[in-house]
């Protein structure tokens, strides 16, 4: 798999699951998942974590000095003109073009708001980030974003936090089949077979957070998403059989003792 990497923009990544840092019971334990589950990018709220805290216990100090790439969002903003003003607030403290783009159009679903989301985005991507936009599972908005200039599209597999798994497996594979930019499940996922049937589908990474940090053994359960995507990931590249309706002989008829087939 070493040469599978992952391109998004300028950035490339060997490990196809990224992560959060929200939902911890405490740091240590958000440090020994972020480690049991191999990521290289994680997303951090920037209106709800101080990145200008750089103690030995901070959020920012566990990021930097693990190496990971950090993916800013804007969750928690209602309009475009919020996640204008949080994406670039996230470019000066972090010096990055990255941005997980999310417009709320719901308090109770957390669903995004989709024209907000597309207008902000066109204003993001003209004034140079690299615009990674959360949305439903709407191949009509993947196109629009796409042709935007976004560097990926990450539709949501179900609501956020709600780890009800992938909901709509038709339109992720219609998202998948029509995009050129990377495809990344972004919400919804909640235990590995999830994980596994989403990248089986072809889509390029899958972001999660509460899967992993709400779980019983959160360290535990990022190694089994991480082993989940990788087997996903090469289930998909190798090619499954096709389904069949009726059972198919592992083993040749022909040659067989005693067989009409002989």
């Amino acid at each position: 798999m070493n040469d599978d990497l992952l391109r998004i923009g300028e950035f490339e990544f060997k490990s196809r699951l990224f992560t959060g840092t929200g939902l911890y019971p405490d740091t240590a334990t958000m440090r020994g998942a972020l480690e049991a589950s191999a990521c290289e990018m994680v997303t951090v709220a920037i209106r709800r974590v101080d990145l200008s805290d750089r103690s030995s216990e901070s959020i920012a100090s566990t990021l930097i000095e693990g190496g990971y790439t950090i993916l800013p969002n804007t969750a928690g903003c209602y309009t475009a003109e919020e996640a204008i003003r949080t994406a670039k607030l996230a470019r000066e403290l972090l010096d990055t073009p990255l941005i997980k783009l999310e417009v709320i159009g719901c308090k109770k679903t957390l669903f995004p708001d989709i024209t907000e989301t597309l207008k902000a985005a066109q204003i993001l991507v003209k004034d140079g980030f690299t615009v990674l936009p959360y949305f439903t599972d709407d191949p009509v908005a993947a196109r629009k974003l796409e042709e935007m200039g976004c560097a990926a599209v990450m539709p949501l597999a179900a609501p956020i936090g709600s780890g009800l798994g992938i909901q709509n497996p038709a339109n992720l594979e219609i998202i998948v089949e029509q995009a050129n930019v990377p495809v990344i499940v972004d919400a919804g996922v909640g235990t590995a077979s999830d994980a596994a049937l989403a990248m089986e589908l072809g889509v390029d990474a899958i972001l999660m957070n509460t899967a992993i940090a709400r779980a019983d053994d959160p360290i535990g359960m990022a190694k089994a998403m991480r082993y989940a995507v990788e087997a996903g990931r090469l289930a998909y590249r190798s090619g499954r059989v096709p389904k069949k309706l009726y059972a198919t002989a592992s083993s040749p008829l022909q040659g067989i003792i005693g067989s009409k087939h002989q």
